[in-house]
């Protein structure tokens, strides 16, 4: 998950306390092994190499193409598991090194989720696309631990995956207290959220982002144009049944930019905006 993981749960012991947390990092690494696109023996690999020819799908990643179908619909095309390709050209790394326009327009043919031939459980990837499940991956591990631990515990618990977290149900001393980080800071918090159950899911640039000339290019990069988004808000937390559908909402918010807000106001979402 390239994050601290954590499992916060009350135990009548060490050992029972180790046997959830080893059910929970089993389904992280699971999902880290089945999607990342860094490792040549993942559903991802297998599938960039297979470029131009239809590969079947298991069930679990074709409901992850649907899924990540309906978000590139539901955000005009903003939301795009196909942007992962930009990466050739931007490094988030803190430095003043914007790439030139050019190596941008160079990677643009290669990326839109309609360029994708996605007829479950075929999918046809054109030659030099990638799928990038980054987007996703990580709220939808939390929520697929949440599942297993769900099924073989009735009492509370917390699940964390580097601040994307969901909970079953408060501790018997009051909900969950979650803090939300000031942007620029590391474990300084600007609010504290109470949480009873449910999930959240926090997007920001605080860690990944250029500097140049007084001005801050974030990592959320807009897939229509290969560029940063512009005026978009440092750190956007929104609350949802599920931790997949929070990330979902939160992404989408930064998407907007400067209307992040109206966005999410209009969806009647729970959420928290940190400029």
């Amino acid at each position: 998950m390239a994050s601290p993981c954590e499992v916060l749960l009350l135990s009548t012991g060490r050992a029972e306390a180790l046997e959830f947390a080893a059910l929970a990092a089993a389904e992280a690494w699971r999902v880290e092994y089945k999607f990342s696109r860094y490792r040549n023996d993942s559903v991802v690999a297998r599938i960039h190499a297979s470029r131009g020819i239809a590969v079947e799908v298991d069930d679990e990643t074709a409901s992850l193409i649907d899924f990540a179908s309906q978000c590139h619909e539901l955000s005009d095309g903003a939301f795009d598991i196909t942007s992962g390709v930009l990466r050739h050209a931007w490094k988030f790394d803190g430095s003043d090194r914007i790439p030139d326009s050019a190596a941008i327009e160079r990677l643009l043919p290669f990326v839109g989720f309609h360029k994708l031939t996605w007829q479950r459980p075929w999918l046809t990837l054109p030659a030099g696309m990638e799928l990038d499940f980054g987007g996703i991956g990580k709220e939808y591990a939390v929520d697929r631990a949440y599942e297993a631990l769900a099924a073989r515990r009735p009492a509370p618990f917390l699940i964390n995956f580097g601040g994307d977290l969901r909970a079953n149900r408060p501790p018997p001393n009051g909900p969950w207290q979650v803090g939300i980080e000031r942007p620029d800071t590391i474990r300084d918090a600007a609010m504290i959220l109470d949480l009873t159950h449910g999930a959240l899911a926090t997007s920001g640039d605080s860690r990944r982002y250029l500097l140049k000339d007084g001005v801050r290019y974030g990592h959320i990069l807009d897939p229509r144009t290969g560029w940063p988004v512009q005026n978009a808000p440092r750190s956007v937390t929104v609350a949802a049944s599920s931790c997949t559908e929070a990330g979902l909402m939160s992404t989408i918010a930064l998407l907007r930019g400067a209307g992040a807000r109206e966005y999410l106001q209009a969806q009647a979402a729970r959420h928290w905006i940190l400029d």
